[in-house]
């Protein structure tokens, strides 16, 4: 018997084609950052900031003002652990909070988290804001 995770990976590309069309954030998506202390150097643009460590407290709240958005994307720094962990927890406390009523959703995790995705995307403000050539590096391949 296998384990199916309640959610499906997307990559960078795809992520910035949905935030380049007239999709509208918080309505037909939404971004869920789950990093802690390391939420540094930059996001991804329009994203709600959940930290990993508190998501269980803040959940009912995080569930009431995504209720209705079409696809939740979870990421972290890298979407190996706290981000596919906080999809999964989201997925199953959204199912048992609304049951039946729950709008159809697709919850997702950002494959490279934020690490690969500012490495493509750092340079467009449509993509990423507040990004830092200190934290980053020049070339924006890592922890500098």
């Amino acid at each position: 018997m296998s384990f199916t995770p309640p959610y499906q990976y997307i990559n960078g590309k795809e992520l910035a084609e949905i935030m380049k069309s007239e999709k509208e954030p918080l309505k037909d998506y939404v971004v869920v950052d789950v990093r802690d202390g390391d939420f540094i150097g930059g996001n991804i643009l329009n994203c709600l900031q959940s930290p990993s460590t508190k998501l269980e407290d803040n959940m009912d709240e995080l569930i009431e003002k995504t209720k209705d958005v079409k696809k939740v994307i979870f990421h972290c720094a890298l979407s190996q652990v706290r981000g596919p962990k906080s999809a999964r927890m989201y997925a199953e406390a959204r199912q048992e909070k609304l049951k039946d009523e729950a709008p159809d959703q697709e919850v997702l995790v950002l494959r490279g988290g934020f690490t690969e995705f500012q490495a493509a995307y750092r340079d467009d403000p449509k993509l990423v804001e507040k990004w830092e050539k200190e934290v980053w590096g020049p070339d924006g391949s890592g922890w500098y």
